[in-house]
């Protein structure tokens, strides 16, 4: 594993968004760099923070033109420690693997999780993982949030990393999640597209920021029930809880999720505590050194079968093996992924990798 090193923003203030200029620099440090405004203030008075070649104090007023570099130190005396935690893979071979995650794991060490993640599963196995995915984040391409179950492919070398990463920039890679939403939809199908950020007044939330960046999910409705309605979503782009804070901004939040506003009848929905109903239940890719189409399918977890049971109506569905076939969810009109060798190593900037694609 590469020894860690640090992150490096850089970026200048706009002369023409307010939010901007007259900032005091701690705020808008921790904006630019998704951090806290403790972490922000700490990197300032440790003289990580530059502005126009000089070090300034955490009140400093942002002018116009300003030009700011943050340098992140890479987290003291923290090393992955591999563990033995058993894993459900569903593809592998020496370039990759794809494993079905189970909700309640999270992805990657981090303040808080520093042992029993996905990332220590994968390096108590012992296989090689690609180190692009940095050093904390080894063979991840993307992630799924800890309370999200599905589908996650992560590489092994880092040529396959890179190829898997524009892969996803280009749209080649198709990832698909079945969800409950509270509510119903206007029409049987829904596109947004609105621009995704750290919210301003919670930094532990996502937001709609307009000047975020863009994301995109369409949303196609397979089942209409009571209370809320199963959805297909497709992901075209890859921000942090992007399907949740979509279907919360046109007031249809994720069934059991307490963060963006649909916790509400958790025990109608049969939930488990902070559980939500969402799951990476598709995922299609050419393979980046065979070019084989890749095309794989998580059946809902127990708890998710037992819940679109409870709010369907439908309690044999709950000891269904396959509920997503009774309602078509791997149905679809869309043509087939190109047979052609797609160009991977296109200059192609892969989407920021900025949490969680769900």
């Amino acid at each position: 594993m590469k020894t860690p090193t640090p992150t490096v923003h850089s970026f200048d203030v706009a002369k023409d968004v307010a939010e901007e200029v007259g900032q005091r620099l701690d705020l808008l440090v921790a904006a630019k760099c998704e951090l806290s405004r403790t972490q922000a203030a700490t990197l300032i008075a440790n003289g990580n923070v530059i502005v126009n070649e000089r070090r300034y104090k955490a009140s400093y007023r942002s002018e116009p033109g300003d030009q700011i570099v943050v340098t992140i130190p890479p987290p003291v005396g923290r090393e992955i420690v591999a563990e033995d935690i058993p894993l459900n893979v569903v593809y592998e071979d020496e370039h990759l693997v794809v494993i079905d995650k189970p909700a309640g794991m999270v992805v990657h060490p981090a303040p808080g999780n520093w042992s029993g993640t996905l990332v220590n599963a994968l390096m108590g196995r012992g296989e090689p993982l690609a180190e692009g995915g940095g050093n904390d984040r080894p063979g991840l391409v993307h992630r799924l949030d800890k309370e999200t179950s599905g589908l996650l492919v992560v590489a092994k070398t880092d040529a396959v990393h890179r190829k898997l990463s524009a892969a996803i920039a280009a749209r080649q890679v198709t990832r698909r999640y079945a969800t409950l939403s509270w509510g119903h939809l206007r029409e049987d199908t829904l596109r947004v597209e609105k621009p995704i950020d750290r919210d301003p007044k919670d930094r532990t939330k996502m937001a709609i920021v307009e000047s975020g960046k863009q994301a995109r999910t369409d949303f196609v409705r397979l089942a209409r029930f009571d209370s809320c309605d199963l959805l297909r979503a497709h992901l075209h782009t890859g921000r942090t809880h992007q399907i949740r804070v979509h279907l919360a901004s046109v007031g249809h939040p994720v069934v059991g999720d307490d963060t963006y506003g649909g916790g509400g009848g958790r025990r109608l929905a049969e939930l488990p505590p902070k559980r939500f109903f969402l799951h990476a239940a598709w995922l299609r890719f050419r393979h980046p050194v065979t070019t084989e189409l890749i095309d794989l399918r998580s059946p809902l977890p127990d708890d998710l079968r037992r819940s679109i049971a409870a709010l369907s109506g439908m309690p044999e569905l709950a000891k269904q093996g396959a509920p997503l076939d009774v309602f078509r969810f791997y149905d679809s009109e869309e043509s087939p992924l190109p047979a052609r060798k797609p160009e991977f190593e296109s200059e192609i900037e892969p989407d920021s990798y900025d949490g969680s694609d769900d």
